[in-house]
């Protein structure tokens, strides 16, 4: 009797298994177990170790998370690192398109591959795989090794183990980071970059539709080729995810109209220098197990930034001044929030690529008011003391005022706002090199980092270089410092002075607390409050010589600087909020006229202040850190019982400065018009009196910018003058000195300009050099000289017998 072949095979089959499991159980347990063991074995680590390691971009995000910058990866590719999750529109139309069933099969779909053997024998060809979305993440991770059966077969295996020790939710984010999307695009955010120019939380349905397929077609994407295909398959899943309900009729009409991306968009580019930064710093170094850096930029405020450095930079290159840089730090938590290191624009010729916030510059006058704060500090001057502003030589170095001018005295504070430099050259020299330089260290400056005596003097007018970063981030941490020193109930602490940062960090808020102590790390806080408050001003000289008044819309403390030789302009303004830095010039070094602080930096500094928020509000007064005490009128020292005095706020260290070093006790005649002394006059007939005075060198150059100050009156005609009255003094050369003199064409030598000051202008100084008179002045005390190469005595008398002697060489300058 006839029968289908395969009728009667079911219990031959059983009986088959039944045999070999009691062969290999019964007979060769522990070969079996063994083999059992293998296979556990291999299923358990049969994943490729890491899953993926292909190199990515270095990604620059803003404190909220949005693209900055990146950096291709090694290989060529915009390969982004992996993302945490998958956007829903995206999800929706990836899973709608590849793996309907993703959600509820343990990495196989038993359906969609039987769906796939009938459509491939139908066909006659293999024209679907049937893979699952976690089948596609193996065979990608793999490097997609080539299609074959035993190939199919390994990945449907590893597919399972996929899931086994990942969730659905991280397999889908593997696929949307690895998955090609055509060209040099791999991974959802960098394909939604390049295509479509935002981050993939933004993308459309028809943008989420077209890049869910196009991993199946990647280089349907490239122009020229049959992008009609490309725009009918999304088409396509826009009506299934219609018929499916996820999207309505409307939205899928309006989605297909939709045109295709043609040209790739260029990435963000809103602080290329910071990635590079952050690159050699973190990821380049390995600190960073991921190339993805979240920062504290603000994003609003660095494209805003960005703009406004860009347009300066327009205005300042008609000046042939080519390059701008600028950082904004928030003084409380000390998070750099904006961050411009250059001008992309500029060109590459000109150094646009450097990064000047960290590149060493020439410091010019930005250091001066820390030299002053920390005399404050330690009550060596108040805020009104006298400071000598006269010319100067110092071991061949003669500092200058930038307006080639003297005010004989100037207060401190005018000094500061004036930014003098001969006054503070002498607080430097008063206060200690040595001391400074170390202070400066301190507090952060690290581009200081050669020996006192390398800079010398020149230190605190630009002697050093300093970069951007260190200087903004010094005066932000004073501010940190004053802001904090009333809510610590009058104590300092020490983590207010600390390096700023750019590294976002979701378990800090900024905030660092240190421990409190009574007495200052680095500033004084009433220090720091003095200082700002004179910082408040500034006065610079206009074209015609006279002091013009500079300030802002803002209230903020700021200070400019300008480098020898115009090549460095800097700006640095502060607030309780925010310190902001600004610096101008041009990267390769070159010089230019006009680029000066006051005009190249600090209208940038204005117009970046008038972008941040802020209510205006000021630093409170440290009371508990200042003394009212009494302060000489005229000198501004503590006053003597014969100085008039005003009553002043101070800093409490101010009980420590020195007393008043002018105001003599003169006498003068019963109708005071001429001084007497007891040997011309009787004594109840001499009237004694206060006399502000000032030396001779100082009053010379004083009183021609204070018609009220009042000189010495002469000593009545029948009496001597007292021998050790100070009369006459050299202004130059005022010390023991090597003048270096040029050759003129014909080879000789240059004159020489030698001046004198005299209490009484109208006496008559008579001039010898090596004891051979040369003349005399009278009024106005200078002399044009043409002494020989070599060793001299200059000797200068006075009608009254008063005789001033300085020793001098000169010396022919070589190379004139």
């Amino acid at each position: 009797m006839g029968g289908h072949p395969k009728i009667g095979r079911g219990p031959a089959v059983r009986r088959g298994l039944k045999k070999a499991y009691r062969f290999l159980i019964k007979v060769h347990p522990g070969k079996s177990l063994a083999v059992l063991s293998a296979m556990l074995l291999w299923y358990a680590f049969c994943l490729p170790r890491p899953l993926f390691d292909a190199p990515t971009c270095m990604v620059l995000e803003s404190r909220q998370g949005a693209l900055l910058g990146a950096r291709i990866a090694a290989d060529g590719q915009w390969r982004f690192p992996e993302i945490d999750s998958v956007p829903p529109k995206f999800e929706t139309a990836l899973i709608e398109f590849e793996d309907r069933r993703f959600y509820y099969h343990p990495g196989i779909d038993p359906l969609g591959l039987g769906r796939a053997l009938m459509q491939n024998l139908r066909s006659g060809r293999v024209v679907s795989g049937g893979s699952t979305i976690s089948m596609q993440v193996i065979r990608m991770a793999k490097g997609n090794p080539p299609r074959t059966f035993w190939q199919k077969a390994i990945e449907l295996i590893q597919a399972t183990r996929l899931e086994l020790g990942y969730s659905k939710k991280e397999i889908l984010a593997l696929y949307a980071s690895h998955a090609p999307f055509g060209g040099n695009a791999v991974g959802l955010e960098g394909a939604s970059w390049r295509y479509f120019g935002k981050s993939p939380q933004l993308l459309s349905w028809a943008e989420a539709a077209m890049l869910a397929v196009l991993p199946n077609s990647p280089a349907l994407i490239h122009p020229g080729r049959n992008r009609q295909a490309l725009l009918a398959k999304r088409n396509r899943l826009l009506l299934r995810l219609q018929e499916t309900g996820y999207i309505d009729a409307f939205t899928s009409e309006l989605s297909m109209e939709e045109p295709l991306p043609e040209q790739p968009h260029p990435l963000p580019r809103l602080a290329p220098h910071l990635l590079d930064r952050a690159y050699l710093e973190y990821v380049a170094t390995g600190r960073f197990r991921q190339s993805r850096v979240r920062t504290t930029l603000r994003e609003n405020l660095q494209r805003q930034l960005t703009d406004l450095v860009e347009f300066h930079q327009k205005r300042l290159s008609a000046s042939e001044i080519h390059n701008l840089a600028a950082l904004v730090v928030d003084v409380e938590t000390g998070e750099v929030i904006a961050y411009v290191g250059n001008v992309i624009g500029a060109g590459a010729e000109h150094g646009e690529q450097v990064d000047v916030i960290r590149a060493p510059r020439s410091t010019g006058s930005i250091l001066k008011p820390f030299l002053y704060a920390w005399m404050l500090q330690e009550g060596q001057i108040l805020p009104q003391s006298l400071v000598p502003d006269i010319p100067m030589q110092l071991s061949g170095y003669r500092p200058e005022n930038y307006h080639e001018d003297y005010d004989g005295a100037v207060t401190a504070r005018r000094a500061l706002i004036r930014s003098l430099n001969v006054p503070m050259v002498r607080l430097l020299q008063q206060y200690g090199l040595e001391k400074f330089h170390f202070n400066l260290q301190k507090l952060g400056l690290s581009t200081i980092n050669r020996p006192p005596a390398y800079y010398g003097l020149p230190l605190v007018l630009g002697g050093a270089e300093g970069t951007l970063w260190d200087i903004t981030n010094a005066y932000a941490g004073m501010s940190r410092m004053l802001q904090h020193y009333t809510a610590n109930d009058a104590r300092y602490s020490a983590a207010d002075f600390r390096p700023a940062s750019y590294l976002y960090s979701p378990t800090e808020d900024g905030k660092k607390e240190g421990s409190l102590q009574p007495t200052p790390s680095h500033i004084s806080a009433a220090a720091a409050w003095f200082t700002f408050d004179a910082m408040q001003e500034l006065e610079r000289p206009n074209s015609e010589g006279e002091w013009e008044h500079f300030a802002s819309s803002r209230r903020i403390a700021w200070k400019t600087g300008t480098s020898f030789g115009f090549r460095d302009a800097w700006a640095v303004g502060v607030n309780p909020r925010y310190a902001v830095g600004v610096w101008a010039g041009n990267a390769d070094g070159e010089g230019r006229p006009g680029l000066v602080g006051v005009l190249a930096a600090a209208p940038v500094l204005f117009d970046i202040f008038n972008r941040l928020p802020g209510d205006g509000a000021w630093f409170r007064p440290p009371y508990d850190d200042m003394i009212q005490l009494p302060v000489c009128h005229n000198s501004g020292y503590r006053p003597l019982d014969i100085c008039p005095a005003d009553t002043l706020w101070a800093p409490a260290s101010a009980i420590k400065a020195p007393p008043c070093p002018y105001h003599q006790l003169i006498f003068l005649d019963p109708g005071q018009q001429w001084r007497v002394h007891a040997g011309c006059e009787l004594p109840g007939h001499m009237q004694a009196k206060a006399w502000f005075v000032l030396p001779p060198t100082e009053e010379h150059f004083y009183k021609a910018h204070n018609p009220g100050y009042a000189p010495l009156p002469p000593y009545r005609p029948d009496c001597a003058v007292q021998p050790d009255q100070s009369t006459m003094e050299l202004i130059y050369p005022k010390y023991p000195t090597k003048i270096y003199v040029p050759v003129n064409l014909d080879g000789s030598l240059s004159k020489t300009v030698f001046t004198a000051t005299h209490r009484s202008p109208e006496t008559t100084i008579y001039w010898h050099i090596d004891d051979e008179y040369i003349g005399s002045t009278q009024t106005f005390h200078s002399f044009e000289l043409n002494p020989s190469e070599g060793k001299h005595l200059l000797t200068l008398v006075d009608e009254q017998g008063h005789r001033l002697e300085q020793p001098f060489e000169i010396i022919k300058k070589s190379g004139s």
